[in-house]
């Protein structure tokens, strides 16, 4: 009796002249991509270009200190964030999942480190023992992804607290305040990261992808495998697309797995087989589940504004940048803040001048020492009772004091004065000023 195996035949491959290697190698590409946002994410923290201030109530964001009384600013740039993230899934699909997102560059990289230790430990201990060689090639690993851990929450956590106060803490082992406690706490979901989590966090925790399935339509960037039916397949089988794949599916299966981060992977693995059969690849970039374009399509085609949606998309994304850009040119660098103070209406001084109460409050938002200037206008001889006039602020000092406004008793008659209080710091071009009313004792004739 005769066994005969059940598994389909490999299609039979037709050899034909060998294709130059394509052009656009997707990986490398990703991969620069990737050494771009970890250096981003690194620098942002100490160039101040995005941080939290968590004990002093600061955020800075493209180099400007923004305080937290200043929240309309802040709400405006985190909404810009999160609608350029949004954007890019209506557009561009899961391209920023494989692309910029933190948790697939750290977990691809921990799973290049691994690969990298056993291969040194295979180089290096030759004559050594499978198991020392194992336990050799783990030890290395989880001692560069303990180093790596310690250098990353040291990163995030200066995100919300000033580096060189964290840097430190981190010197004197610090983990018995909330600074310590943050860092220990991210060091350890780190390292959980990198030698457990990887990319399951993407398929069981993560809901960008299922938000995704939401915001894609026709027009949407997808990886799509096309070939034909039968006979007229073009598909030999070799499954490396399967092999290579960070997330463990085949493409084949569909375009629209919730799985697939349209990394690109596979269309490199699928043009690297087939071009040396005289074949082009069978999997591309393609807008929604379409054919791939035969003809170059204008450039804005090309980026992905193919309808009217993404153009309105586009100009939201330009209205956000122009009143995120109007709103940090026009807030003042100095808070000048003056109120009048009515629990005493007026005081008579014993030169006979009188005595007004007025709330000061001057706030220095800027990186560099300012002095700001304080004068009366509409009010003869009225003068503002303060140590010294200018004030001298260091950055981010407050200065707040309830002092006397003190201006001579009129001969108009008036109980009520109407004036202005200027402030002007060196470093502005104009000056503030607060209308106030200067309240005297009525004179009787």
């Amino acid at each position: 009796m005769s066994i005969q195996s059940s598994a389909a035949p490999k299609p039979k491959v037709e050899r034909l002249p060998p294709l130059p290697p394509q052009e656009t190698v997707y990986r490398r590409i990703r991969k620069r991509v990737h050494v771009a946002c970890v250096l981003a994410f690194v620098a942002a923290p100490f160039s101040n270009l995005m941080r939290f201030d968590v004990p002093r109530q600061r955020f800075y964001f493209a180099g400007v200190e923004l305080w937290i009384s200043e929240f309309a600013i802040i709400f405006f740039a985190i909404m810009l964030l999160m609608f350029i993230i949004a954007a890019s899934a209506i557009i561009h699909g899961r391209i920023y999942c494989s692309y910029a997102c933190p948790q697939m560059i750290f977990s691809e990289w921990s799973q290049s480190v691994e690969a990298w230790a056993k291969r040194m430990a295979l180089k290096v201990l030759k004559t050594a023992s499978p198991s020392f060689r194992k336990a050799a090639a783990a030890a290395v690993f989880y001692g560069v992804l303990l180093l790596a851990s310690v250098f990353l929450a040291f990163v995030f956590t200066a995100y919300f607290i000033e580096p060189r106060d964290l840097l430190g803490r981190l010197l004197r082992l610090d983990v018995a305040t909330v600074g310590g406690i943050t860092g220990a706490t991210v060091t350890l979901i780190t390292f959980l990261d990198f030698t457990i989590v990887r990319q399951k966090f993407c398929t069981t925790v993560c809901p960008y992808g299922y938000i995704q399935g939401m915001l894609q339509d026709q027009h949407t960037l997808l990886v799509s495998y096309q070939d034909g039916k039968g006979e007229n397949r073009d598909c030999i089988d070799c499954k490396k697309c399967v092999r290579v794949c960070e997330m463990g599916i085949d493409i084949r299966d569909s375009a629209f797995q919730i799985e697939c981060v349209h990394c690109g992977d596979c269309i490199d693995a699928c043009e690297d087989i087939l071009r040396k059969v005289g074949k082009p690849g069978l999997i591309h970039y393609t807008w929604g589940d379409q054919p791939k374009a035969v003809v170059r399509e204008p450039w804005y085609m090309r980026w992905g504004f193919r309808d009217a949606k993404r153009v309105g998309v586009l100009l939201i994304l330009a209205f956000y940048l122009t009143g995120l850009a109007l709103a940090l040119s026009l807030r003042r660098p100095v808070l000048v803040e003056i109120n009048p103070d009515r629990s005493i209406m007026f005081r008579v001084l014993e030169d006979g001048r009188i005595a007004n109460l007025i709330r000061l409050k001057l706030a220095n938002r800027t990186g560099k020492p300012v002095q700001v200037r304080l004068w009366v206008e509409g009010l003869p001889g009225a003068d503002l009772a303060l140590p010294v006039n200018p004030v001298a602020l260091q950055p981010g000092e407050t200065f707040e004091r309830t002092v006397e406004l003190r201006a001579p008793m009129g001969d108009d008659g008036q109980d009520v004065h109407h004036i202005r209080i200027l402030a002007q710091s060196n470093a502005a071009r104009s000056s503030d000023a607060e209308e106030l009313t200067f309240i005297t004792p009525l004179k009787r004739k």
